[in-house]
């Protein structure tokens, strides 16, 4: 044998040949991405303002603070129902009328209410508004998570519907500024929410119809955001059902156990010995940083796994994952500073599976239906999730019942969510539906 012989190289590697998933994502996919995850940013913004600023608002308005438990509750629940009536007209709208329009009447109903919510002085002005914020709120997500999914090539779409869902931490991180800002003076927390309005003109002037939507409409204009022809589907029918009891499980949990990581912090801090007040901006800090740095990780994380395990793969890791966490959250840290250790995991499981619908809901519906199930699933879940509140709200009041394990009862709905799966389709490396 030639000893000057040369070894053959090594056949290249078809992962390390193949492009990164940006790679095809043009200028004006990354402008919708950056317009459609601002409208979420000030979404989430408009929905953790009053989980921040719960206490002190219910102070100031519930005459008997016995009831103000079942209040905070309540008001969460009427969040829900507006979310889902908003999602499902708008995400209609958005179908029959183009998704620009309707990101712009979407955008302006959350950011407007929500400023009024600074002159509310009844119990029923805060019902009534935190109920047509949600509308705009729920509405927004409909239409934004489809026209990032239409957008976006296919390679690049699990990535970008994770991107566009994870950025609403930041909202979550502006609420918790701005209760830290204001204090006890809670109504100027919600003037804030007025800002938004001004990424109307954003919209109006960068924003254009995906070509997908347009050739809908100029094919089947009376078939657009049909109810009809989405149950009348048995396809359409039966995604739309099981992905809207999976949202169901989502958003309850959510307002029942997510957004307690204040409460679980407050209660620990009281426990031990601080002062109400003291524990009260403690438990801002914790939930809307610590714990939100964790969910926000968990958004961005979504989509990587989403590739990697496939949908129904990813989902089923969270699921359990989040069932184990929450009663791990609550029995095993004895002081404060290791309750703030395991918030960001808890945080991490069961808030960042939100980002999952963002991806998986568009993938599941044509395009003349696309944010009609889209918002009907992650927005309708939120009917069946509103009565939960109530039930969490009425175990939170109950005298002498431990707060920890009432949050532990309610992660258990993690495991219907993981069976729910059974029931949906996996969409991992499929063309979106025509």
């Amino acid at each position: 044998m030639d000893p000057t012989a040369t070894t053959p190289p090594a056949a290249a590697d078809p992962a390390a040949a193949e492009p990164k998933w940006y790679a095809e994502v043009t200028r004006y996919q990354w402008l919708v991405l950056v317009i459609a995850s601002a409208g979420w940013v000030f979404d989430a913004f408009e929905g953790q303002v009053y989980a921040i600023t719960q206490q002190d608002l219910l102070r100031d308005l519930v005459r008997d603070p016995a009831h103000a438990p079942w209040w905070g509750e309540f008001f969460k629940a009427m969040f829900l129902f507006g979310s889902a009536f908003g999602g499902i007209l708008f995400g209609t709208w958005a179908d029959r009328f183009g998704r620009k329009p309707a990101m712009v009447v979407t955008i302006l109903f959350y950011s407007l209410f929500s400023g009024l919510t600074f002159f509310a002085t009844q119990l029923w002005h805060v019902a009534a508004l935190r109920f047509l914020v949600a509308m705009g709120v729920g509405g927004e997500w409909a239409v934004a998570a489809s026209l990032v999914a239409e957008v976006f090539p296919s390679r690049a779409r699990a990535r970008a519907g994770g991107i566009f869902h994870g950025t609403s931490v930041a909202g979550t991180w502006l609420a918790a500024a701005a209760g830290l800002l204001v204090g006890t003076h809670w109504r100027y927390a919600y003037v804030l929410g007025v800002v938004p309005a001004l990424l109307v003109l954003w919209v109006r002037s960068s924003v254009r119809e995906p070509e997908r939507w347009t050739k809908a409409a100029g094919t089947e204009p009376r078939r657009l955001g049909s109810f009809k022809e989405l149950f009348g589907d048995r396809v359409w029918g039966r995604r739309a059902v099981f992905g809207l009891l999976l949202a169901a499980v989502g958003l309850g949990t959510f307002w029942c156990v997510v957004v307690a990581g204040q409460d679980l912090a407050r209660d620990m801090l009281l426990r031990t010995g601080s002062a109400p007040a003291d524990a009260q901006r403690q438990s801002k800090i914790a939930y809307g940083f610590v714990q939100a740095v964790g969910m926000g990780v968990g958004f961005l994380c979504v989509g990587p796994l989403a590739e990697r395990l496939g949908r129904r793969g990813m989902f089923l890791l969270m699921h359990l994952a989040a069932a184990a966490i929450v009663p791990v959250t609550c029995y095993v840290p004895q002081s404060y500073g290791q309750l703030l250790l395991l918030l960001p995991f808890y945080g991490f499981f069961t808030g960042g599976i939100h980002a999952g619908y963002a991806i998986y809901f568009p993938e599941l519906f044509p395009n003349h239906l696309r944010a009609t199930g889209a918002g009907l699933c992650f927005n309708g879940g939120r009917v069946i999730a509103g009565p939960l509140l109530w039930l969490s709200g009425y175990l939170k009041s109950l005298p002498g019942f431990d707060l920890r394990l009432s949050l532990t009862l309610l992660g258990g709905l993690f495991l219907v969510g993981a069976f729910l799966l059974m029931f949906l389709p996996e969409t991992k490396g499929k063309p979106l539906p025509e």
